[in-house]
């Protein structure tokens, strides 16, 4: 049977190449059939990616049966994974955030997680010296998903096996780092044919805080005024997607890529208590307020959630 191999709901550019990586090893490399999916509609810069590398969009799922071959990649949070996935054949976990629990496994599994910024980086290392035989769109999706968990470097998830590989990466594509990664983040910021609930769920993850839930949503842009200037329409929207998703309130991030700063929405006194117990800041009667610094959710926003 072949293996599924994807990565969490809402599909950045990680969740969609390294499916699309690990596929291409599983069934070049080690002669296993594997087939790359999707939980959702890749972002605006994941669908970019594969257009410039001629990948193919991996078909969308929604469910897996049981006893289906899977590999997980990119996340190890049974929330953000097929509400059936303990009945799947669970082959293997490949990820680089922080243990969850609650997946159940038919038997010993292998699992790699690793302090990285990214899962493509891990894959890098573990395909080794295969990834001679990997064709230039594989390269290239590895390469796209370094530079953007990483945003470009400035992230504080990067780590120097990060950078070494990414560049290395660039140096055998011939891609000069700084156009293409900006070439990106162009295609990240363009939010334009998107609804104030599909921004509001297209990077989020829930989050439990203090006996609240939230949908924690990051926007990376480089162009944030866009976002900004739907902000009351999406402060509207915000109680609507978080009844309809079970959450007690959304936080919206809006990630400013290139003056590495976060702009927090502060629709109501809940998220005014989140933003000044979690970021040491005052907020007054503001309706958002800047985080200097703030870029990365995994590292600087996750762990500081206070209520």
């Amino acid at each position: 049977m072949t293996t599924l191999v994807f990565g969490h709901t809402s599909p950045d550019t990680d969740s969609t190449g390294s499916p699309l990586i690990w596929a291409w090893y599983l069934t070049q490399i080690k002669e296993t059939p594997a087939e790359a999916v999707l939980l959702g509609t890749p972002n605006t810069e994941a669908a970019f990616v594969l257009r410039h590398w001629g990948l193919e969009q991996p078909r969308i799922i929604d469910n897996v049966d049981a006893d289906q071959p899977v590999v997980i990649v990119d996340t190890n949070n049974p929330a953000e994974l097929p509400t059936q996935i303990n009945d799947a054949d669970i082959r293997a976990i490949i990820d680089h955030h922080k243990l969850v629990g609650g997946l159940e496994t038919k038997g010993p599994i292998d699992i790699r997680i690793e302090p990285l910024a990214c899962t493509a980086t891990i894959m890098y290392k573990m395909i080794g010296k295969h990834m001679a035989q990997a064709p230039k769109s594989i390269k290239g999706a590895m390469l796209s998903c370094i530079l953007s968990d990483t945003l470009e470097f400035r992230s504080p998830t990067t780590t120097q096996e990060d950078r070494a590989i990414a560049e290395a990466l660039a140096q055998d594509l011939g891609i000069d780092i700084p156009s293409y990664a900006a070439d990106m983040f162009a295609a990240k910021s363009d939010v334009s044919s998107f609804s104030d609930a599909e921004l509001l769920r297209m990077d989020s993850k829930t989050y439990e805080v203090g006996g609240k839930t939230f949908r924690v949503s990051v926007l990376e842009t480089t162009s944030p005024d866009t976002v900004l200037l739907r902000k009351a329409s999406l402060v509207e929207t915000m109680p609507k997607v978080a009844e309809e998703d079970g959450a007690d309130q959304v936080l919206l991030f809006v990630i400013d890529i290139l003056n590495e700063e976060a702009t927090l929405l502060v629709p109501n006194d809940l998220t005014k208590s989140v933003a000044e117990k979690s970021f040491s800041t005052a907020v007054g009667d503001a309706d958002a307020v800047v985080l200097p610094g703030v870029v990365s959710r995994k590292k600087q926003i996750i762990p500081n959630l206070a209520l």
